[in-house]
């Protein structure tokens, strides 16, 4: 992998996370609120799989180093 390619996977994983925080702050906005607790629970599956995906990012970032 190339540091172009190194650099543009930890970008897209940073703008996953940042989505997966702005996601955080909403749904503690909406527990705040009161809102439906269905909508609740489907947002934070949402949240979860931004997680997993920059995470995956994230490795793909990191060298298999043989020990």
């Amino acid at each position: 992998m190339t540091d172009q390619d190194n650099a543009e996977l930890r970008m897209k994983a940073a703008k996953l996370k940042q989505e997966h925080d702005d996601f955080h702050a909403a749904i503690e906005a909406m527990i705040a609120t009161g809102c439906d607790p269905l909508q609740i629970q489907r947002m934070k599956k949402k949240k979860l799989e931004l997680k997993d995906r920059f995470l995956k990012l994230e490795d793909k970032c990191i060298p298999d180093i043989i020990a």
